[in-house]
């Protein structure tokens, strides 16, 4: 009986230490997919606010720079692009949210200052979240450039990837259940030894 016992939680720790091991797996992946999907969300972005900031130094004029084309940042999908002054006030946009250019918080062009660069997920209102890219710009036009554009279709991917590891997570943990009741029952029919 002693050795049924000892092989029964053998069986248990293994189950245990599979449980915790398919977990973390799961989680590691959810972590890599996602980090890959919202980092790569800016990848345009980058571009788009150095180039402005480039031709803004040399003395390019907001307005033509953004373009005459306007999006609905609520909506759109398309990357756009907003030009502050020194001060945080915009200057020209080719997009606007609810009619107005929407500002940051002062915060974030703080940093921009600092670091040259500030990469950020910015909701200016709630169900409108923007993979925005700020860099501060110096020149006849100091002041900073905003790239940004909707995080909408990542943010979906995101909860596809949610729901995909959450099924493979939960068929690890039937495997390991099955297993470990199957691997237990068979120890229960074996002979008993005399010791």
């Amino acid at each position: 009986m002693h050795r049924h016992e000892l092989a029964r939680r053998t069986i248990v720790f293994q189950a245990v230490l599979l449980a915790a091991v398919s977990s973390l797996f799961a989680l590691a992946m959810y972590l890599t997919v996602q980090h890959v999907l919202r980092s790569s969300a800016n990848d345009p972005q980058f571009q788009m606010a150095s180039d402005a900031a480039a031709q803004l130094e040399q003395g390019a004029d907001p307005a033509t720079l953004v373009g005459l084309h306007q999006i609905d940042m609520s909506r759109s999908l398309v990357p756009f692009l907003i030009v502050y002054d020194a001060n945080g006030a915009p200057l020209a946009t080719s997009a606007r949210l609810n009619g107005s250019i929407p500002k940051p918080p002062s915060g974030v062009f703080r940093y921009a200052s600092e670091h040259q660069q500030n990469v950020l997920t910015w909701q200016p209102q709630p169900g409108v979240r923007i993979a925005a890219v700020v860099r501060a710009v110096s020149g006849p036009h100091a002041g900073f450039v905003l790239a940004g554009r909707s995080l909408r279709l990542v943010e979906e991917r995101i909860r596809a990837t949610v729901r995909m590891v959450a099924l493979a997570w939960l068929v690890m943990m039937a495997v390991v259940v099955t297993a470990t009741v199957l691997f237990a029952s068979m120890i229960g029919k074996e002979p008993a030894s005399e010791d």
